[in-house]
């Protein structure tokens, strides 16, 4: 991320972004293997996926995580960081790959452009 001159708090919060997503995959699934990739798909958007071999179908589990809950807040992070976010089934592993986009700063390099990934699904805003 440094070689792209991205600013030091898109760098940390796509950091934070990839450890919470590859946590959930570890904690959730049974994948033996799990692929991450991070890329500038536009001038000003960042792209982070973790691809596992979950096999949940329809999305990711909801969790309502209580104040006393040491976990359950990794994709409430990755929702209030992320420009957005989402899951689709991964044509790499046949499991679930989780990606988010980062808008780098409008203050040092403009603004995020969603635009789609080769071979990814169209970037929404997961609810």
């Amino acid at each position: 991320m440094s070689a792209w001159r991205l600013p030091a708090e898109t760098s940390a919060d796509a950091v934070l972004l990839v450890s919470e997503l590859v946590t959930n995959a570890v904690c959730h699934t049974l994948s033996v293997r799990i692929l991450c990739g991070i890329g500038l798909i536009a001038d000003d958007c960042l792209r982070v996926e973790v691809h596992d071999h979950g096999r949940a179908a329809g999305g990711l589990p909801r969790c309502e995580p209580g104040p006393e809950d040491e976990g359950g807040r990794g994709l409430l992070l990755v929702q209030e960081i992320a420009h957005t976010w989402g899951v689709d089934r991964s044509p790499l592993t046949g499991g679930n790959a989780v990606w988010a986009t980062l808008m780098v700063s409008d203050r040092e390099r403009g603004t995020c452009v969603d635009e789609e990934m080769p071979g990814a699904a169209a970037p929404r805003r997961a609810s």
